[in-house]
C-alpha cells in the first residue's frame, strides 16, 4: 500500500501528548467489566443468552454423533448447512493467502526489536489475568476458544434481540454466503508463528500460569492446551477477522463487535496460552488483511452478495429493521455500555510500558478508510482518514515499529474512530 499523510498530524500529536499523562489503568474495574460478558453475568437475560450461544455452539460441534468427544474439536468445522462454500468456490476468487502470510510477518517484524523489559511486562500481564479469572471468565474463554472455526461467539455483541436473529439466521443456514466468506477471509498465522518462533506463556521458565481445565464444551475437565508458537494469537486474528467482516456488514453494531474481538484476546490470556503483544500483533495484521479485501475489486462483489443475503436473513429474524432491532438492551446488552468504551482502551495496550519516543505524525495508507466506510458513510473517504488519525493511540507502545504502516495499524483504534461521540 501507498502512504497518504494526514491534515490533522499537529492536532493529533496535542491529543497524544494528554495520553501520555493519563493515570494507569484500575485492573480492579477491567476485571468487572469483563466479568459482565462472562456466563456468571449478574443480568439473567445476558446470561441466558450466553447460556444459548454456549449450546448453540456444542450442537454445532457435535453434529450427529451422540455426544461430543475432545476428538470432534480437532477437525471440526462449519457444515455446509452453515456454509455456502460452494458459492465461493464457484466464483474461483484467491484470497492468495500465502502472500497476505509474508506482509504480516513483515508488519510485525518489530517483534524481534522488543527489550527484554516489554516481553516481561507482557509475561506479568497474562499471568495476572489468568490467575485472577474468575470462574465465569475460565468458562467463556473455553467457549471462545473451542468455538473459533464457527460464529457463535459473535451473536453476544449483537445484542439480545439482534444476537437472537443472528442465531436464528445462522444455524438455519440463511446467512451461508457471508458465513462462508467470513472464515474463508481469515489469513493463517502459522507462517508468522514459525517465523518468530517464540514460547508460549506456559511453557516460559519458572511460570505460574493456571492450566484451565474444560467445564464448558467437552465438559470432561481436561486442562485446555495449545501447541505452536505464541506470537502471533491465530485465534485472535480469527476474531478479529470476524468481528470485522460481520461489522462492516452490520455497521448498526459495529463498536461493540470491534470490542468483542478485543474480549476474545482477553479470554487467550485467560487461558494463559498467549501474551498482550500476540494479542496487539494480531489485531494490525487481521485489520490490514481486511482492509486489503475489501479493497480488492474481485472481492467487492462477493462482499456485496454475502452482506445483502446477511442483512435480509437478520431483518426476516427480527421481524423490524435492522436499526431497531440493533438498538442497545441495558444491562443485557454489555458490549453497547458505556463502561466498555474503558475496556476497549486498555486493550489497545493492555497497559504495556510506554517507550519515551517522539509522537511521530500517523501516515494513513491509502485504502486504509475502508475500515470506516459502512460504519461512518455520512464522511468522505479523506474525513475518515482524519477519523482514524484524530482517535489514534499514543506511539510507543510494543509493535508500533519503525515505519508508517507499522505505527499506523499498531495505533488504528476502530472503536474510537467509529464512535460519533469521539474525536
Amino acid at each position: 500500500m501507498r502512504f497518504r499523510y494526514s491534515l490533522l498530524a499537529s492536532a493529533l500529536l496535542l491529543a497524544q501528548a494528554a495520553q501520555a499523562k493519563t493515570t494507569p489503568v484500575d485492573f480492579d474495574s477491567i476485571q468487572r467489566i469483563v466479568e459482565t460478558t462472562t456466563p456468571a453475568s449478574s443480568d439473567a437475560r445476558f446470561a441466558a443468552f450466553d447460556a444459548q450461544i454456549q449450546q448453540d455452539l456444542i450442537g454445532a460441534l457435535q453434529g450427529d454423533a451422540a455426544k461430543l468427544t475432545r476428538a470432534q474439536l480437532e477437525k471440526t468445522a462449519q457444515s455446509d448447512k452453515l456454509a455456502d462454500r460452494g458459492w465461493l468456490k464457484a466464483s474461483g476468487y484467491d484470497f492468495a493467502k500465502k502472500a497476505n502470510q509474508q506482509a504480516g510477518i513483515a508488519l510485525l517484524s518489530a517483534f524481534t526489536t522488543l527489550p527484554k523489559s516489554e516481553l516481561d511486562a507482557s509475561m506479568q500481564r497474562v499471568a495476572q489475568v489468568n490467575l485472577d479469572a474468575t470462574d465465569g471468565q475460565r468458562r467463556q474463554a473455553i467457549i471462545d476458544a473451542e468455538g473459533q472455526n464457527h460464529l457463535f461467539f459473535l451473536a453476544d455483541a449483537l445484542g439480545p434481540k439482534l444476537g437472537q436473529a443472528f442465531l436464528n439466521a445462522y444455524t438455519k443456514g440463511e446467512m451461508g454466503k457471508a458465513a462462508a466468506l467470513i472464515k474463508a477471509s481469515e489469513v493463517s498465522t502459522g507462517a508468522a508463528k514459525a517465523h518468530f518462533n517464540y514460547p508460549r506463556p506456559f511453557l516460559m521458565p519458572g511460570n505460574t500460569i493456571h492450566a484451565v481445565p474444560d467445564t464448558a464444551v467437552v465438559k470432561d475437565n481436561q486442562p485446555y492446551q495449545a501447541n505452536e508458537g505464541s506470537f502471533p494469537s491465530g485465534h485472535t486474528n480469527t476474531a478479529w477477522t470476524d468481528a470485522l467482516l460481520l461489522g462492516e456488514m452490520v455497521p448498526e453494531r459495529f463498536v461493540p463487535l470491534m470490542d468483542r474481538a478485543a474480549r476474545y484476546g482477553y479470554s487467550r490470556m485467560v487461558l494463559g496460552v498467549h501474551y498482550p503483544i500476540d494479542l496487539i500483533g494480531s489485531r494490525m495484521v487481521a485489520q490490514r488483511n481486511v482492509a486489503h479485501y475489501l479493497n480488492d475489486a474481485k472481492y467487492r462483489p462477493l462482499f456485496a452478495e454475502a452482506k445483502q443475503q446477511l442483512r435480509d436473513a437478520l431483518e426476516k429474524e427480527c421481524g423490524t429493521s435492522l436499526a431497531e432491532c440493533a438498538r442497545p438492551s441495558g444491562a443485557a446488552d454489555p458490549y453497547a455500555a458505556p463502561q466498555m468504551q474503558q475496556f476497549a482502551r486498555f486493550a489497545m495496550t493492555w497497559d504495556l510500558p510506554q517507550e519515551k519516543v517522539k509522537q511521530e505524525a500517523v501516515v494513513v495508507p491509502e485504502g486504509a478508510e475502508v475500515l470506516l466506510e459502512t460504519a461512518l458513510p455520512q464522511l468522505s473517504a479523506q474525513q475518515r482518514r482524519q477519523r482514524m488519525v484524530a482517535t489514534a493511540i499514543a506511539a510507543g507502545y510494543p509493535l508500533s515499529g519503525t515505519t508508517p504502516e507499522q505505527n499506523f495499524w499498531q495505533r488504528l483504534d476502530l472503536s474510537a474512530a467509529a464512535d460519533m461521540h469521539k474525536g
